[in-house]
């Protein structure tokens, strides 16, 4: 079916409103339309944007010829906000918002976070905890009858049982917890589309139970038991895997490591099985996953008519995440890398999808023409930008292929690292009539990027505006295998290269990297190590993550059962919040406010010989506090020849709206 673009009216407020997506019945009336198809309800402002997921799916199923209005960041405490624009014919979508709402308020330390970057003015207390629950409950209410579907990273990623590091306990699947009809996971498109085609065509939604990339409920044992007898543990050969019950789980932490694994090893759209989890009497079914899009189809995606800005109705009130992606391009979705702590794999998948370059450049186009637009692309990329067009060497042994990582232990033989098709695209964009500067924001893979001198040496002339941002996570190797990361040495060897090209350029550029504290595996001495190396080499880190353990994730399981699920071999995980902030301090050993804490970290692990003014030593003793507390760090050059920047206070960045960081 085509694509049906919306022509975007000129002139008044009424017109430029109904170039929106309509979220009042005064909007969808101005479309000429008496009721919808589908609503989505969503926990984020709405900004018309395709790096906001709810949004994303909104546009393509309008696309679709269906009628669909948004409801953005409902109030809670009646159905008012939801039911505004009627009872919807097909069904209600229900999406937290572009990040776990959980994870959206509060810290790794549990606190409450100062803003919401998807709110307007970056405003506090626009969702409720556990939105996707909430909202459900919300729809049934408004609309009884409706079918009600959840989607979004909050419950593709709470799909199984799960742990869930704010209440310390394993949950249920969310399905079951939100009494939907429907959960998708993964990137929704496809499944939205067969759900609204289906429903539209007169099929009732208790017999869309094959739908690839859906979960659904059977809810009564005889349902499910004769699954449990088609069951298969080692052949890809579509029968169904029964995972560890809801009881095993949450009663015993090898069963919950044990069931990680299985399930991470089901994650390839190609030959993942279809999965079973009981939960008491009721079980949940998982489909295989949605197949990835073809680049054709995520050209489709981007042609959609997106105003690029947030809702008028926000007026003055800016929107956080949006400003940070404002005036940034996305070149393809996914990420093979695997690491441990990222939950990108295990919702955008692990096949790289990426544009044309024709579409990137329409967009280009299309940004350039936009009152505001200064000349300068903030960011053209992805989850990480140098996997654009990336590919197994063919679709045979793509297919078959269940490793979790393309690029760990070692980078795959089989996998096409050719940096050419993202190059010729950096130089087709620049070129572009009314772009004066192209950055790349998101992450860098540099055990990629080493592998093309011709791609650092562009990156360094044409691409870094001062400041490069990486993120090595970590300098001891154990934990860098517990985090699919590469060695510390591609991280140097990179870091030489782009210097070198940097100086070659004739531009004084820095690198400011990114480290990971807490993370399993990682102990109070592996962390005293970590500051070690950092002053050792001039390192001063701006900012520093605290682990958190987001749903599904496999560091998660290490987190939450102190084992492997790889190996099913014990490993360390810090689970007080004191020592995490010891942790902490110890990286920013350069920072008086922080030398208290790290301080007695060093004394709990016995290494006090490093509390002194000696050039060996990490922070000065007690009575130096008050004297070195109001000196600003200076800035260091690295050793090797390697630039650092200078560690001025940095506002926190968020990442990209379809990105949920641990």
């Amino acid at each position: 079916m085509s694509l049906v673009k919306l022509r975007t009216p000129r002139g008044d407020r009424d017109h430029a409103l109904r170039a929106f997506i309509p979220t009042t019945r005064n909007e969808m009336v101005a479309r000429g339309w008496d009721q919808l198809d589908i609503l989505i309800v969503t926990g984020d402002a709405y900004v018309d944007h395709p790096a906001f997921g709810p949004v994303l799916i909104a546009r393509f199923l309008e696309g679709r010829g269906f009628r669909v209005g948004i409801a953005s960041q409902p109030k809670w405490d009646s159905v008012d906000d939801i039911s505004c624009m009627g009872r919807p014919r097909l069904f209600v979508g229900v999406a937290a918002g572009n990040l776990d709402s959980m994870l959206n308020k509060l810290t790794a330390q549990k606190k409450v976070r100062s803003e919401d970057q998807y709110s307007p003015g970056g405003a506090i207390g626009m969702r409720p905890n556990r939105a996707t629950i909430v909202y459900a409950n919300l729809c049934r209410q408004a609309f009884p009858g409706v079918p009600v579907v959840l989607g979004g990273i909050e419950a593709s990623l709470r799909r199984i049982a799960h742990y869930d590091y704010w209440s310390d306990e394993v949950r249920r699947s969310i399905l079951l917890d939100a009494k939907a009809d429907l959960l998708v996971f993964g990137m929704g498109e496809r499944p939205a589309w067969e759900i609204a085609k289906r429903l539209a065509e007169g099929e009732a939604i208790y017999a869309l139970t094959d739908i690839r990339g859906t979960a659904h409920v059977k809810k009564n044992p005889r349902a499910w038991e004769p699954l449990l007898a088609q069951q298969s543990r080692f052949v890809t050969d579509g029968k169904v895997l029964v995972l560890p019950s809801f009881d095993e789980v949450s009663t015993n932490k090898e069963a919950f490591a044990r069931m990680s694994r299985m399930f991470q090893y089901e994650t390839n759209a190609h030959n993942g099985r279809p999965l079973l989890q009981v939960f008491g009497q009721d079980a949940v079914y998982f489909n295989a996953p949605a197949l990835p899009l073809s680049e054709s189809e995520m050209d489709g995606l981007y042609d959609l008519p997106f105003q690029r800005r947030p809702h008028p109705s926000y007026g003055d009130k800016k929107i956080p995440a949006f400003e940070t992606v404002k005036h940034s391009i996305v070149t393809m979705r996914g990420c093979f890398g695997g690491c441990t702590f990222c939950s990108i794999t295990e919702h955008e998948g692990r096949i790289i999808q990426s544009r044309s370059e024709d579409s990137v450049l329409r967009e280009v186009r299309q940004l350039s023409r936009m009152a505001g637009f200064s000349g300068v692309i903030t960011d053209v990329g992805g989850p990480t930008a140098n996997m654009y067009q990336m590919t197994c060497k063919d679709d045979k042994t793509e297919g078959a292929c269940r490793r979790l990582s393309c690029v760990h232990p070692a980078v795959c033989e089989n996998l096409i690292t050719d940096h050419k098709p993202l190059i010729s695209l950096l130089k087709k964009v620049r070129q572009e009539p009314g772009v004066k500067r192209v950055f790349i924001a998101s992450g860098i893979r540099y055990d990629l990027a080493e592998r093309s001198p011709e791609f650092i040496n562009e990156l360094a002339r044409h691409h870094t505006g001062g400041q490069l941002s990486v993120a090595p996570e970590h300098s001891n190797p154990e934990v860098l295998d517990k985090m699919k990361k590469p060695g510390i040495e591609s991280y140097e060897r990179f870091a030489q290269a782009f210097c070198q090209a940097s100086e070659e350029s004739g531009k004084d550029q820095y690198l400011v990297p990114y480290f990971i504290t807490g993370h399993p595996g990682s102990t109070l001495t592996d962390t005293i190590e970590l500051a070690l190396y950092l002053k050792q080499n001039g390192m001063r880190p701006r900012q520093v993550q605290d682990f958190i353990p987001t749903p599904m994730a496999i560091a998660t399981a290490m987190y939450y059962t102190q084992i492997d699920p790889l190996s099913m071999k014990p490993v360390y995980a810090a689970r007080d919040l004191r020592e995490k902030r010891m942790m902490k301090a110890l990286i920013f050993y350069w920072d008086a406010q922080h030398w208290p804490l790290a301080r007695e970290a060093l004394r709990k692990a016995g290494r006090t010989d490093l509390i002194g003014k000696a050039k060996h030593c990490l922070v000065p003793p007690d009575y130096a506090d008050r004297q070195f507390a109001t000196m600003g760090p200076k800035p260091v050059r690295g050793a090797k020849g390697i630039k650092y920047a200078p560690t001025r206070p940095a506002k926190a960045q968020p990442g990209r709206p379809n990105r949920q960081d641990s």
